[in-house]
């Protein structure tokens, strides 16, 4: 059955919104894990807009699953990593101006680059997957720069407006799923999705993991944390059961 790495990222943003104590993603984190998340996914951007690095390390002490780290591919983040060790980093591409992650990394024009961050990750004993867009190019050039996994960005396919451009995201997201499969890669997938939308990516039957925050975390506000994510669970299988 496919994971569910539930990102409390916005639990955080709400916090720094006023700069208190409260709502804390340590407590969110024990709630998702009680609920059935896999794993816990946080991104510690360089600007330190919700997540801090004190969250990151007592998160590492309290997270039983597994911690994903996301994080730009720089040296300081690197170092951060490797201090941390979480079970697995995460490469996305960061703009300070950009309200969340727009778009895959771009492997294909800096394999190089991103090949030393992955290795200096793997010899720390941390597991890295690469957050791309489903193109064969970046495919391809991921598995050369030696990571374990991509997390297939699924943001055009879960901001489609109608049935047809969907679905044809749709078909993208299995065909590269195949493909990565195929070149040695474990596959995830995340970003932009929600209840409605999640059911036919989780089918995909190569699909290891999906992480999942701000729809969690809204739901959350109205729900509770906990039932927020058991229903996200439910939804995630309800196209493998037919």
């Amino acid at each position: 059955m496919v994971g569910l790495c539930v990102n409390v990222d916005h639990v955080a943003t709400i916090r720094q919104a006023r700069r208190v104590q409260e709502p804390d993603p340590a407590q969110a984190v024990m709630l998702a894990e009680l609920a059935g998340a896999s794993g816990i996914t946080v991104h510690l951007r360089e600007d330190r807009r919700h997540i801090q690095d004190r969250d990151v390390e007592l998160l590492r002490r309290l997270v039983k699953t597994k911690l994903n780290l996301e994080m730009a591919a720089t040296q300081e983040m690197i170092q951060i990593a490797l201090a941390v060790k979480p079970e697995m980093a995460t490469l996305v591409p960061e703009r300070r101006e950009e309200l969340t992650t727009e778009g895959g990394l771009d492997v294909h024009g800096h394999v190089d680059e991103i090949g030393m961050a992955v290795r200096s990750l793997r010899e720390g004993g941390i597991a890295v997957s690469l957050f791309i867009d489903p193109e064969q190019d970046q495919l391809s050039a991921a598995a050369r720069a030696g990571a374990d996994f991509v997390e297939l960005h699924t943001g055009t396919y879960a901001e489609a407006r109608d049935r047809k451009t969907q679905q044809a995201e749709l078909a993208r997201l299995i065909q590269s799923a195949t493909v990565g499969r195929e070149l040695g890669l474990l596959i995830n997938a995340g970003h932009g999705l929600d209840y409605r939308n999640v059911g036919p990516i989780a089918a995909i039957p190569e699909v290891e993991e999906l992480s999942i925050g701000h729809s969690i975390i809204a739901r959350a506000v109205l729900v509770g944390l906990e039932r927020a994510v058991r229903e996200m669970l439910a939804a995630m299988n309800t196209d493998r059961a037919r």
